[in-house]
């Protein structure tokens, strides 16, 4: 009994030695003349990539609110999770980018302060996809991400439909008018008002701004046929606070006839949940990357 646990260990540890692993590089800076300041992300680059010519795909997955571009390594082991998913050829190999958004939203605030939106699309993706071996046609593109991640991914995915083959929001930071309007004044001016404006209440915060970057108010305003050419990938815990946004926006896409796919998972806003949901969302993502 004892020389076939033996056995067992032996051949688990050999496995686990055989899958390829990444490089992850942490702490690179790209200098935004945008932002006026040193932009921080984190990159994952394949198993291969130092020893082929191949040019690979590209996922940029978004952090979430108070975090950073290391989160989703630190927390999400998102290394380790992809190393294993392309060895067992769950997702093809491909590059993934997490850049450092602090609590910007991944929009540009309604002062003309913080323009991270403007930054993310004129700038960063075009300096990531020049200095890394990427494809740059729109099929090898995705975008994905975590509650503010996922906002920001909703965002990117509605607004430029020519630049993303798949979006996938994870517990994505969706509210309603009513859930805005009932925030605490001290909420609201932490969170929401450096992006909207501050000491605003009722009706009053519902903006122009604020629709401009609401993914619900997105899908009134944009071109349906433009946003059903990216895939879309909707996932959120049942005891999820944001679970009433994200079940509307699956609501909502379906009355327009948008093409997408939607999870509700046991679970709640927590690393747990999307540790436990990113191989199924890179799957979804990496279809679009396949013939």
């Amino acid at each position: 009994m004892k020389k076939l646990f033996f056995v067992i260990i032996l051949l688990s540890t050999t496995i686990f030695a055989q899958i390829s692993r990444g490089f992850v590089k942490e702490g690179l800076t790209i200098h935004s003349k945008i932002l006026n300041k040193e932009v921080r992300y984190t990159i994952y680059l394949p198993f291969d990539y130092n020893t082929s010519n191949r040019f690979y795909p590209v996922v940029y997955l978004l952090h979430g609110y108070t975090d950073n571009d290391m989160g989703w390594l630190q927390f999400g082991e998102v290394n380790m999770i992809v190393d294993e998913a392309i060895a067992k050829r769950k997702i093809p190999p491909m590059i993934i980018v997490t850049p450092d958004a602090g609590v910007s939203w991944y929009i540009n605030n309604f002062n003309g302060k913080v323009m991270w939106e403007d930054f993310f699309i004129k700038e960063f993706i075009p300096f990531i996809e020049s200095k890394y071996r990427i494809r740059k046609e729109k099929r090898y593109r995705g975008v994905a991400g975590l509650s503010m991640g996922g906002y920001g991914t909703f965002n990117y995915a509605l607004k430029y439909p020519e630049l993303f083959a798949a979006a996938a929001p994870m517990s994505a930071a969706v509210y309603t008018e009513k859930q805005v309007m009932n925030f605490s004044m001290e909420r609201w001016n932490k969170v929401e008002g450096v992006l909207f404006g501050n000491e605003l209440s009722g009706k009053d915060r519902i903006t122009k701004q604020f629709k401009k970057n609401d993914p619900l108010s997105l899908l009134d305003s944009l071109d349906i046929n433009k946003i059903k050419t990216v895939r879309y990938y909707i996932d959120c815990g049942d005891d999820d606070h944001l679970t009433i946004g994200n079940c509307l926006m699956h609501i909502k896409m379906t009355e327009l006839k948008i093409p997408h796919q939607f999870r509700v998972r046991d679970g709640r806003h927590n690393w747990t949940y999307w540790r436990s949901g990113l191989v199924d969302a890179l799957k979804f993502i990496g279809k679009s990357f396949h013939q």
